[in-house]
């Protein structure tokens, strides 16, 4: 006589998965001059995002950080370096999320006539990037999308030197550049009454 057997029933537990933001979601775009200025008010409201210790700083209109500002120094790059100038921008499910733009240019121009003896002769002879400005979402910060979006505009202009400048309390911005491998390469002056910035410059070969 056999002893029927008794199935017994288990409890299946649904798992609920809870996405998480990967570089996945990611897209990164390039823009020529000629498709920027549609895209100007979108990349100051998110500049001014990324950067509240600076727009909400007591003196930084006057030091030319606004949003204001910024359009009108976009739209100033866009129509006296057109050539080669690049922006890109990184886009979360439709959404800009970070942005940087940078252009071809010379030695005298972007380091001045202070600094310029200061640059070795071998950086001065090179192909040399000005990166005028490079911005993340708080939201999308630490994610790796300000490397991503520095890569692609490398990529873009292929430089031998990149360069940039940073304010010295920029402590966040400054931390990234130098990951990236920038160095201090001396104080940089706009104007002789204006705000004093860090010149940081970057041997591409070398990053």
């Amino acid at each position: 006589m056999t002893t029927p057997r008794t199935r017994t029933r288990t409890r299946t537990r649904t798992r609920t998965r809870t996405r998480t933001r990967t570089r996945t979601d990611i897209v990164i775009r390039t823009y020529g001059p000629g498709q920027v200025p549609p895209l100007v008010d979108t990349i100051a409201d998110l500049w001014a995002d990324a950067h509240p210790e600076i727009v909400d700083t007591p003196g930084a209109q006057s030091d030319g950080l606004s949003v204001p500002a910024l359009r009108r120094q976009v739209l100033a790059h866009v129509r006296n370096h057109s050539e080669g100038f690049t922006l890109v921008a990184a886009y979360a499910h439709g959404t800009m999320a970070g942005f940087g733009y940078a252009f071809p240019c010379t030695p005298e121009y972007w380091f001045g006539h202070e600094l310029l003896p200061q640059i070795p002769d071998r950086v001065r002879a090179g192909r040399l990037m000005g990166l005028c400005e490079l911005a993340v979402s708080p939201a999308w910060q630490g994610q790796g999308i300000g490397t991503r979006l520095h890569t692609a505009l490398l990529t873009a202009i292929n430089p031998e030197y990149a360069s940039l400048l940073v304010r010295p309390d920029n402590t966040a911005g400054r931390a990234l550049y130098e990951r990236l491998g920038y160095r201090y390469a001396g104080a940089y002056h706009n104007e002789p009454s204006g705000p004093v910035y860090d010149l940081l410059l970057l041997h591409v070969a070398e990053s």
